[in-house]
């Protein structure tokens, strides 16, 4: 009996994990059409194929050495898990693990869900940039971002082990800090060497609007980033644990759900809560901006990733507050930055990812004072320090920092934006001109046989 109940845990929470991969693989569709939705129509082709060639490039270099890392630094920069190389350990890229084995039916879902995480901190990234980064030059940011410093962050802050987790009893269940405030800070201090697109101020330095291109792919885009980010929650727990199965230190009568910290909660708790929170986030968000259609979708997304530190423990009329106060606070904070040192944030993805996404990591820290960061003893009980410490972390020190200095890399070899003319013409423009030349053979084809 218990071996069979054992087959069928562990072949359910394969099939859970597979499942979650396949809705957030909607996250990424949803951010090709919004960032193509926004860009202008001059810029479409070079938005989309910037960010759908991120995926070979990420999910390569996560399989060599991001996933790796997650799993060898949980105590600090030092590597205190397996080495890179080591066949023997589970997560290495030359493992057996890593292939086809009737052994371990998880470690490639979950790697894949890891993965899925990685091409969505990458796209945070890549809205913010569009019309006039080089495609290169984004591909080595998001290859940075996506396999090197959010899971730096992740072992840091993620894993059951963690370090800030023992330390500062950081808690941060559904990423608000892991995966938004890193990607939105990395997109600040990008957009700082990037500057803003030609036109967007003024010569006096009053902004001027660029109107999305096609409203309606930014609303079925945000729609689906809503459906992908609803199975990214899901992919942040684990589905069922034993009551004895993690060190005698969850007990009870029945088998439960646990967040990524391996401790309990529930899924109808924290659908709830999503759903509470993507509701504050789009009513504040109509009412401060005053009926915008683009900032409306983005509030709900907004007020979803304020919350999500502590969707797991929240009341649902908590998460309804946090979800619309993060929101208004980062509309504020947008328009205060962008007048006041010229900052271009196409999509307001610093707003919506790294703002609300610091702020859910402190709003945690208050709200969920003193309650337990992990199933373990001797770990540090969730607490406002701890919670802004590592919010900051997220923000400036693995995300700003990294995202500026590349940057500043790449601009000084001249490799980080598009040529004046070109941003004028289009980045489209090479295929453009193949085109026309194309059109200009058949009309000199068809004059030869007249």
């Amino acid at each position: 009996m218990g071996n069979n109940l054992d087959a069928l845990t562990t072949i359910f929470t394969e099939f859970y994990y597979w499942v979650t991969v396949v809705f957030m693989f909607l996250i990424h569709v949803g951010f090709c059409m919004y960032e193509v939705g926004v860009s202008r129509r001059r810029n479409h082709l070079h938005t989309l194929m910037k960010n759908t060639m991120l995926i070979p490039l990420v999910t390569i270099t996560f399989y060599f050495f991001g996933w790796w890392i997650y799993w060898a630094l949980p105590n600090g920069p030092w590597i205190t898990g397996p080495l890179l190389l080591d066949a023997a350990a589970p997560n290495s890229p030359v493992s057996q693990t890593m292939g086809t084995n009737l052994q371990d039916h998880i470690t490639g879902v979950f790697w894949a869900a890891f993965l899925l995480f990685s091409w969505t901190v990458a796209s945070i990234v890549s809205g913010s940039l569009i019309e006039r980064v080089k495609s290169g030059a984004f591909w080595v940011i998001a290859i940075m971002i996506g396999s090197v410093t959010w899971i730096i962050d992740a072992a840091w802050g993620w894993h059951p082990q963690g370090w800030m987790v023992k330390v500062l009893g950081y808690h941060d269940a559904y990423a608000s800090g892991v995966i938004h405030a890193i990607g939105g800070g990395t997109a600040l201090g990008v957009l700082i060497v990037l500057g803003p697109r030609l036109g967007r101020f003024m010569a006096d330095g009053t902004p001027r609007n660029f109107v999305p291109h096609n409203p309606w792919l930014v609303t079925i885009g945000l729609f689906l980033i809503y459906t992908g980010f609803w199975g990214f929650y899901a992919a942040c727990n684990v589905p069922i644990i034993s009551p004895e199965g993690i060190g005698g230190q969850i007990t009870g009568a029945t088998w439960t759900a646990t967040t990524i910290y391996l401790t309990p909660t529930t899924l109808s708790a924290i659908t709830v809560n999503f759903l509470m929170s993507l509701s504050g986030g789009l009513m504040v968000a109509y009412i401060i901006s005053k009926g915008d259609p683009f900032w409306t979708y983005s509030g709900g997304l907004a007020g979803v990733i304020t919350a999500s530190a502590g969707n797991d423990l929240y009341h649902p009329v908590q998460a309804f507050f946090v979800g619309g106060i993060g929101i208004w606070i980062a509309y504020k904070l947008h328009y205060w930055v962008e007048n006041k040192f010229k900052i271009d944030d196409a999509v307001g993805a610093v707003a919506v990812h790294g703002y609300c996404g610091f702020l859910g990591c402190v709003f945690a820290g208050f709200l969920l004072w003193g309650y337990p960061s992990s199933p373990y003893e001797g770990f540090a009980t969730i607490n406002p320090l701890g919670n802004t410490i590592g919010g900051f972390i997220m923000f400036f020190v693995l995300g700003f920092v990294p995202g500026w200095v590349v940057a500043k890399i790449l601009d000084g070899a001249g490799l980080l934006r598009v040529p004046r003319q070109v941003e004028l013409m289009g980045l489209d423009f090479r295929t453009l001109h193949e085109e026309e030349e194309a059109r200009q053979e058949v009309r000199a084809a068809e004059k030869a046989l007249v």
